[in-house]
Parts: structure tokens; C-alpha cells; sequence
């Protein structure tokens, strides 16, 4: 310590630690703000080791010079790191796309209050001359510690669409890293790429690492992860959450990460997803659209059919919503001919489990009671053309189908023109889980069933064609399914 020797020697040298810290009797961590001299002395005691008490006698010089005049706080890192700011420097950095073109919208998190800034520019070093400002609200978890975190949103405007831009967020108080994103090209004419997949956690993210160096490579422009984060967001006090964010954040910060909630998220009604992820829309993420090129994206949530005590109003809002939705989106159809929906849990799958999708009447697809509010009629009805499901944890693709029939285009090309929706059940990306085996017997209705880890890749060539991958992590990356889905520019909406 400095400013008097004599505290010093009250305390004794056995209580001296060699970095400056001391601990009283009785007294937890705190710190000692002293104002008998011109300038402050900030003294950090933050150690268990307690003087023996004969000590205390020899303390009247501190307690009659020092004592009066110091104020005894509890013990803050905040007061400690005072010119580091620890608690505001950003992490779980991620973007999303809001739908308004030429826009990005970056969100992190805070453990303090902190002004909400990005700095963006075209250099990779140097200034970065664009500012743009946002807002921060306080999440508080569910969990017996309510632990609170803050939430920085800040959308970057005036994109020059296909342009490479380095940004980094935070404010005075603490920066983060260097990111680089590409700004989404406008309008339908161009062929974006696109990984997809769902059931990630942050133990066993198999499919991750390879994620993240085709992310690196630029071989995506955005990501659709098709719910269950984590496992789970809010396990822990939701330290589980900070974890996975953090180990997404090399993806997800260079990327649009869009997200749809999955039966994981269910926790103190879905509060981890809504405050973490920033999607378009006023339902906080649980549904909403987007267009991206030739195509226009819908993520919806399967878990309003599942956890009806947090409403079972949610069911028919959303459909009425997603109703509303698919006819603007065929009164688009010309220039934005390709539907895709992204939900988690599916209407089908041949998997050995008791999940819903084995189901003959399963609820996604049939709705409530067999009858309220099922999907698989309304997607038919308006024409959608591919629908991205997870939940099981394995791959599996089917013929087109409706209502257990195959409608293939024809036994050469059956997804040239197919004459019902494609589904794909993409849930193995890696989680501690583990995967999902299928029954032994495929169902008729089922063309591909791959048991490993590994992510699908989609590229919407143009209005007309799209090509679908599947990646094998456990085969090094070995391509496991690759399908043409064709479909003609005129009468789109409706399947003959």
C-alpha cells in the first residue's frame, strides 16, 4: 500500500499480499476509498486470507487518521478494472438480416451498461470511418441467480450490396475484435448459398469446426439454423447460452445467423432465444419472413403446437400470420418464385424415437385435436416448394409428398417439377445428444437417410433450380446426398 507506512505496520506484514491486497477481519472482499490526501487511494481487498484479532489494538492510527475519512465499499470488478472495463468489452458477436436491403444488424452482449456503437469501413486496417449507433436492454435469465446480461443491437444502413465491409462494436469502455461480413446483394437476380441445419450444442458441435472454415472461405452468404441451441441456452444460469454464442461467433459474426425457436428454447417461455437473437418481424423471433434472391424464407415455430401453457392463442396467430404471409408471397411469385419454410420439429420422419413426426396424425401436420390449424394442407395449398425441418438428429430426405402419397415428377427426374413439397430433416449437426438411428425399414416416402454428423448446403442457382447437398463430417466432408430441385417459372402456387 501506499500514502502511510503506518497502515502498514497496523495491519502487519503477514497481511500484506505482494500485489498490494490486504484483507480485514470480518469484512468480505471489498474496497477502501480514502480522501485525506490531495489525491485518492484505491486500495482492492479481495483476499480471504483474515489477520489474526491481537492485531486489531495496534489499528488506532488507522482507525482515528484513515478510518473517519474512508468509506469501506463492497468490493466491485468494476471498480477494481476501472481503466479496463471488462465487464463492457462486447462478446457473442452476431449478425442477422432484418430485411430491409442494404442493411446488417449486429448484436452482442454486455455484463455492464455500455453505449451501443459499431465502426465500420471497407479497410481490413486503418480507421474505420462509418459510426452507427444503436440501443442495449437488459436480459435477466430465469434461473435462481438472475443473472443479467446486456444486449446491443445496432443496424448498419446504406450498404453497397456485394460489398466487403470490417467492422468492430462496442464503445469507449471496450472494443471488440475485427469482423469482416459481405453486405446481401439486392434484389432476384443473383444465386445465394446458404448453410442449413439445426440441434447444435455447445458440447459435441461436430459439425462446427468445418462450418466455420467454409465460412472463412466464403463459401456462404447466410446461415439458417433450424432450431435447439445450446442444449440449453438456459442451463446454468444460462452460462450454457454465453458458451455456445461464444464458440458460434466466428460464423455468426461474418454471416447473417437466422434463427427459428426449437423445443430446447422452451425454458421461462422462450426468453434465452427472444432476448439473443435479433430477426425480422414484431413476434420476436418465433416467426417472420425474409427474401434473399430468386427466393422468400419463412421461419415459424412447431413449439406453439407443443408448450400451450404459454398460450394456445399463439397457434392460430401464427397461422393466420403464416396464411397471410404465403398469399403476399404468390402475388410475388414471378419475381420471387422459390418458398422455402424453416420449422424444427418435422411433419415426418422414419426415426426409431416416439417424437411427433412418427406419428401417422402428427401435430405439426395435422394441427391441434387432428384438425386445428395443421400445416402440411396450407403449405400445399400455397405452393411451397422446400421445407427445412430438424429436431431428429440425423439426415433425411423424402420424395415429394403430401398426405403419405410420393408425388415425384417422374421416376427419372422425381425433382424435376415435382407435384408436392420437398422435405428435409437436417438435425445433425452435432449436440451431446448424440444421433438419432432410423427405423430399419425406410418408409416408402423416404429417399435418403444418412445416420452422421454433418450440415446441408443449399444454393438457389436462380428461379428455377436449386441444388442441395449434404456434408458428412464424419466422412471429412464428403458430399453424402445431392439433389436438383427443379421446379417451372409459371404456376408455381399450385401442385397438379
Amino acid at each position: 500500500m501506499d500514502g502511510n507506512p503506518r497502515i502498514a505496520a497496523s495491519l502487519g506484514t503477514e497481511d500484506i499480499l505482494t500485489d498490494g491486497h490486504t484483507a480485514l477481519p470480518g469484512i468480505g472482499p471489498f474496497s477502501i476509498l480514502c480522501g485525506t490526501h490531495q489525491r485518492n487511494l484505491i486500495t482492492s481487498l479481495h483476499s480471504t486470507r483474515l489477520p489474526t484479532i491481537p492485531f486489531l489494538p495496534t489499528m488506532s492510527p488507522f482507525l482515528g487518521g484513515w478510518l473517519f475519512f474512508c468509506m469501506l465499499l463492497p468490493f466491485s470488478p468494476g471498480v477494481q478494472g476501472a481503466q479496463e472495463y471488462p465487464h463492457v468489452t462486447p462478446e457473442q458477436i452476431h449478425l442477422s438480416y432484418l430485411g430491409e436491403p442494404g442493411t446488417m444488424t449486429v448484436t452482442w452482449t454486455t455484463w455492464a451498461p455500455a453505449r451501443s456503437e459499431v465502426q465500420f469501413g471497407s479497410q481490413l486496417s486503418g480507421p474505420l470511418p462509418f459510426r452507427a449507433h444503436g440501443t442495449a436492454r437488459a436480459f435477466v435469465d430465469g434461473g435462481v441467480l438472475r443473472r443479467k446480461l446486456y444486449i446491443h443491437r445496432v443496424t448498419l444502413r446504406k450498404l453497397q450490396p456485394g460489398a466487403q465491409y470490417v467492422y468492430r462494436c462496442g464503445s469507449s469502455q471496450g472494443w471488440s475484435r475485427r469482423f469482416r461480413f459481405t453486405a446481401l446483394k439486392n434484389g432476384v437476380h443473383w444465386s445465394p448459398r446458404l448453410a442449413v441445419f439445426g440441434d447444435m450444442g455447445a458440447d459435441n458441435p461436430k459439425a462446427l469446426p468445418r462450418l466455420r472454415r467454409d465460412t472463412q472461405q466464403g463459401m456462404f452468404d447466410a446461415v439458417l439454423h433450424v432450431g435447439d441451441f445450446a442444449y440449453n441456452m438456459d442451463q446454468d444460469n444460462a452460462r450454457v447460452g454465453d458458451r455456445f454464442m461464444r464458440l458460434i461467433e466466428p460464423v455468426a459474426a461474418s454471416l447473417p445467423y437466422m434463427t427459428c425457436p426449437g423445443n430446447h428454447e422452451q425454458r421461462y417461455n422462450f426468453s434465452n432465444y427472444k432476448a439473443r437473437f435479433s430477426m425480422p418481424g414484431d413476434n420476436e423471433g418465433l416467426w417472420y419472413s425474409w427474401d434473399l434472391g430468386p427466393a422468400h424464407i419463412i421461419s415459424f415455430s412447431t413449439e406453439v403446437y407443443f408448450f400451450l401453457h404459454y398460450g394456445r392463442h399463439l397457434i392460430e396467430k401464427q397461422f393466420r400470420w403464416l396464411e397471410n404471409d404465403l398469399q403476399k408471397a404468390n402475388k410475388n411469385r414471378v419475381a420471387r418464385p422459390w418458398i422455402i419454410t424453416m420449422g424444427h420439429r418435422p411433419m415426418y420422419c422414419s426415426n426409431a424415437d416416439l417424437d411427433d413426426c412418427t406419428r401417422h396424425e402428427s401435430r405439426v401436420r395435422k394441427g391441434l385435436h387432428g384438425k386445428l390449424f395443421g400445416l402440411e394442407d396450407l403449405f400445399h395449398k400455397y405452393g411451397v416448394d422446400l421445407e427445412f425441418w430438424a429436431h431428429e438428429h440425423s439426415y433425411e430426405r423424402l420424395w415429394p409428398i403430401y398426405n403419405y402419397q410420393v408425388f415425384n415428377g417422374s421416376l427419372e427426374s422425381p425433382y424435376t417439377n415435382p407435384r408436392g413439397p420437398v422435405h428435409i430433416i437436417t438435425g445433425s449437426a452435432g449436440c451431446e445428444e448424440l444421433l438419432t438411428p432410423f427405423v430399419r425399414k425406410p418408409r416408402p416416402w423416404s429417399a435418403v437417410r444418412v445416420k452422421e454428423y454433418g450440415y446441408t448446403r443449399m444454393h438457389i442457382l436462380n428461379g428455377t433450380h436449386m441444388h442441395i447437398q449434404q456434408v458428412s463430417d464424419d466422412q471429412d466432408g464428403k458430399i453424402v446426398d445431392d439433389v436438383w430441385v427443379v421446379r417451372p417459372l409459371l404456376g408455381r402456387m399450385m401442385y397438379h
